[in-house]
């Protein structure tokens, strides 16, 4: 009989409950995040924001595909990736823009927040790391955690640069740098996609 990917796998009931948990951390961030990075008038705070409101949707993905078929958490996993490129393009894109145009960030609101952050998404990635190694879906969410903990270090990073020098480029270079990661843990989620729909379509 071939493993057509084609039947419901296992019980994946703590998955469930931890995916919630990532999911509304990650929502209430985004909001968070997108109100503070506008009046903080911070291309790494939004950059961010744009991150937190892409896991949330992406949670959302895998919370779909829990005990579905692996095909199906397959798919999931590469709509997460395709959302994410897209968020990486569009962070690069309001970079630019801000780099054009202007920005004058305001440290201290970019540091709180990126601290707080930071604190979400590293007890969102100790909540999936059990499950890291599982199946395509979760390994998506994972991914997506572990990149936002390297874009909170980074703005903070940058927060603390434009505290100490008093210029706008500290924070603008954080931003692309987040959409830069960004797109490279997408193709990582698109590549592990492929690959597990390519399992789930071969004969035993």
């Amino acid at each position: 009989m071939s493993d057509c990917g084609c039947h419901p796998t296992g019980d994946d009931s703590p998955a469930r409950r931890v995916l919630w948990i990532a999911l509304g951390l990650n929502a209430a961030m985004a909001v968070i995040e997108t109100v503070m990075g506008v009046r903080a008038e911070s291309a790494g705070l939004l950059a961010d924001a744009l991150d937190m409101l892409s896991d949330a949707s992406a949670y959302g993905i895998a919370l779909l595909a829990v005990g579905r078929t692996a095909s199906f958490k397959a798919a999931g996993a590469r709509a997460s990736g395709i959302l994410l490129l897209l968020l990486g393009i569009g962070v690069l894109v309001e970079a630019g823009r801000r780099a054009i145009y202007g920005s004058e960030p305001d440290a201290t609101p970019i540091l709180i927040t990126a601290v707080l952050a930071l604190v979400v998404n590293a007890t969102a990635l100790m909540l999936l790391r059990p499950s890291r190694h599982g199946e395509v879906h979760i390994r998506a969410a994972w991914i997506f955690t572990r990149a936002d903990v390297v874009a909170n270090l980074g703005v903070i990073v940058s927060g603390v640069l434009v505290a100490v020098t008093g210029v706008r480029y500290p924070d603008l270079l954080v931003g692309a740098a987040i959409g830069i990661y960004v797109i490279k843990e997408a193709v990582e989620i698109l590549r592990e996609a492929r690959e597990a729909e390519s399992r789930a379509a071969v004969k035993p």
